[in-house]
C-alpha cells in the first residue's frame, strides 16, 4: 500500500518509542528488529523477565503507586496492583501513561479485549472523546474516489451499535486520523445512511441526522455532511441529483458507517469485490495503542508500529 510507505517515511522523520508487551513472541521480535534497522521506531520489547530486572525496580514501584491511585476508587488493592504491573500489558500501558513510551502495539497473542481493558483503565480516552473506535485506511484501484483512491472508513471493528453522540465522536476522531496518517489537508466526512437528505424516513436515519448535528457542534470547521447514501457521497453525478449544494457529497474522502454491521460488510465488499487494500488502526485513546490480528504477519506488525509512531507524533505536535 502506498499509504503505508508514506506512513513509514513520516515515522522515520520523528522516531518514537513503541512498547511491545508481547516481547518474546517470534513475529514481534522479528518486527522489532526490522523497525529498528529501518529507523521506523525505537521498539521496546517487554517481557516479565525485563520487568523483573533489578534496574527496573524503581520504575516498577512508581508505576504500581500510580496505578493504585488511578484505580483504588474502583476497589483495586495494593497487592492486586503489584500483580497487574508485573503483567507486560499493564506495565506497557503505564509506560505510555507516564511518557516512558510513545505508543503500544499488541495482539499477536492477546485479544483486543486484553489490550483495550487496561488501555481504558490507564490511558483512557482523549479529551472530548467518548469511546475508542477503529479506522480503516482503504486504497481503491478506482482513483476517482477519495484522494486518488485513498479513503478512511469507520467504525468497522469496535462498536456494534453506536448512538448518535458516539457516532459523532467517531466522525471527529476519524477526520483526525485522516489528517495524521493520510495527510488529508481537508477531510470531507460523509455520514452514511440508506437515505440521502430526506429521501427516506426511519429511526435509523434520524440517528445519522442527529449525529451529523452533534459532530458539527463538536468540530464546527470540519467539512461534514449527512445523511448521505454511499453513491451520493462518492459520485459527483449522483450527488448533484440527491444532495445538491452539499459541501461533501460527490467528493467525500472519509466515510462514517451508521453501525458495525454496515462498516464491516462495507470494507469487506471493497476488499473482495473491489480489489481494495485495507489497513486498520484504533483511535480515540489519549495515547496511541493499536491492536493486531492473532494471525498477523511480521509485515503487519511493522506497519502497525509505524502507524502508531505517526499517531504519537501527531498527538505530541498538537496538530
Amino acid at each position: 500500500m502506498e499509504v503505508v510507505k508514506r506512513i513509514k517515511a513520516k515515522a522515520r522523520a520523528s522516531v518514537k518509542r513503541i512498547v511491545l508487551p508481547e516481547g518474546d513472541e517470534p513475529r514481534t521480535v522479528e518486527a522489532a528488529r526490522i523497525v529498528a534497522e529501518e529507523g521506523v521506531a525505537e521498539p521496546i520489547l517487554l517481557t516479565p523477565e525485563v520487568i523483573a530486572r533489578a534496574e527496573n525496580k524503581s520504575r516498577f514501584d512508581a508505576y504500581a503507586a500510580k496505578l493504585y491511585e488511578l484505580r483504588k476508587a474502583k476497589g483495586l488493592t495494593e497487592e492486586a496492583t503489584a500483580r497487574l504491573v508485573a503483567d507486560p500489558m499493564y506495565y506497557g500501558m503505564m509506560m505510555v501513561k507516564e511518557g516512558d513510551a510513545d505508543g503500544l502495539v499488541s495482539g499477536a497473542v492477546h485479544s483486543t479485549g486484553d489490550m483495550l481493558r487496561p488501555a481504558l483503565q490507564i490511558i483512557k480516552t482523549a479529551p472530548g472523546m467518548k469511546l475508542v473506535s477503529s479506522a480503516f485506511l482503504l486504497e481503491s484501484p478506482y482513483t476517482q474516489f477519495g484522494e486518488n483512491g485513498l479513503l478512511v472508513l469507520a467504525d468497522c471493528v469496535v462498536n456494534p451499535c453506536p448512538n448518535a453522540e458516539e457516532l459523532a465522536n467517531i466522525a471527529v476522531a476519524t477526520a483526525n486520523t485522516a489528517r495524521a496518517l493520510c495527510d488529508f489537508e481537508e477531510p470531507r466526512v460523509a455520514m452514511l445512511s440508506f437515505s440521502s437528505k430526506g429521501s427516506a424516513e426511519h429511526a435509523l436515519v434520524d440517528k445519522v441526522r442527529e449525529a451529523t448535528a452533534i459532530a458539527h457542534d463538536l468540530a464546527p470547521d470540519l467539512l461534514l455532511d449527512g445523511e448521505l447514501q454511499l453513491d451520493a457521497a462518492l459520485v459527483p453525478e449522483v450527488a448533484a441529483l440527491k444532495a445538491k449544494g452539499s459541501p461533501v457529497a460527490g467528493r467525500a474522502n472519509v466515510l462514517i458507517f451508521p453501525d458495525l454491521q454496515a462498516g464491516n460488510i462495507g470494507y469487506k465488499i471493497a476488499q473482495r469485490l473491489g480489489g481494495a487494500s485495507c489497513f486498520a488502526v484504533l483511535q480515540g485513546l489519549a495515547g496511541p495503542c493499536n491492536d493486531l490480528s492473532r494471525g498477523c504477519s511480521v509485515e503487519d506488525i511493522v506497519n502497525t508500529i509505524a502507524a502508531t509512531a505517526v499517531q504519537a507524533d501527531y498527538r505530541h505536535s498538537g496538530s
